[in-house]
């Protein structure tokens, strides 16, 4: 039961890497060359895989005893996308600098952001040591609580399923 939660990470990384393969390609189509710091590519990867997985194993173990807890997690987790800089960027646009720490603060803003520094910017993930200290603390406590979560709760999932 507990590496349940890390196959459906694992079957959801397959396509991750899909569309990174893909990404590549059409940024090398615009002129964006791959260059050695395509490297890290693979550490933001990890960084989502880690990520994801803590959130998944405190999302798998609360869901079985609370079936419509699926629709607020769905809700949340379409709030936090539109949160997240994917289709825009943050330093183009006139914002308060108390929003811009604020949306900072959403973990995936540090994994959508060095991605866009691997592929455009072509900057190394060390020149941001403030948002790597915050996203890796907060994987950990995620992390930690999610595995206590999720180990005192599997004992009773028989019981409900």
């Amino acid at each position: 039961i507990s590496i349940i939660p890390i196959v459906k990470v694992v079957s959801a990384l397959f396509v991750h890497i899909f569309f990174i393969v893909f990404t590549i390609v059409l940024y090398t189509c615009y002129g964006f060359y791959p260059s050695a710091c395509t490297i890290q590519i693979l550490y933001y990867t990890f960084c989502t895989f880690m990520f994801v997985l803590a959130l998944d194993y405190f999302t798998c173990a609360i869901n079985v005893f609370f079936r419509d807890l699926t629709q607020l997690i769905n809700i949340i987790l379409q709030i936090g996308v539109w949160m997240t800089p994917i289709m825009w960027n943050i330093e183009a646009m006139k914002i308060s600098p108390r929003i811009v720490t604020l949306l900072e603060l959403n973990p995936m803003y540090y994994v959508v952001q060095g991605y866009r520094n691997t592929l455009i910017e072509k900057s190394w993930f060390w020149t941001m040591p403030r948002q790597t200290l915050y996203f890796w603390i907060l994987v950990a406590i995620l992390l930690g609580i999610s595995s206590v979560v999720f180990r005192r709760l599997k004992v009773h999932f028989a019981d409900v399923l």
